[in-house]
């Protein structure tokens, strides 16, 4: 078997055990992003006098690139990279792409 220079390839490697760690936060993140996202896509102002509702719809899309930018900046770090693939960035970077399309076309 030819032998490679990542010393993380070797019988110590962790990487399992730091995918799990930080599958916590980037699964919480990823939950709160589609929350505000679904919260987002739901909420439908009365009127065009409905303020409040505008407000609202804005402050979930606010929350959701929020949730989803602590994702992505978590999974920015090359440790972090090297553990999880884009696999794991991928939901957190469509809710935001989704809430940032909402954002946009707000009525």
């Amino acid at each position: 078997m030819p032998r490679t220079t990542d010393p993380l390839d070797g019988p110590l490697d962790d990487r399992g055990d730091v995918r799990r760690v930080l599958a916590v936060p980037v699964t919480l993140l990823t939950l709160v992003a589609a929350f505000f996202c679904w919260a987002a896509l739901v909420t439908r102002p009365n009127g065009p006098w409905d303020d409040g509702a505008y407000a609202g719809i804005a402050a979930a899309c606010l929350l959701t690139l929020a949730a989803a930018g602590a994702v992505t900046a978590l999974w920015l770090f090359p440790s972090v990279r090297r553990a999880m693939g884009w696999a794991w960035a991928a939901p957190a970077l469509t809710l935001a792409a989704v809430a940032a399309l909402r954002l946009a076309w707000l009525d």
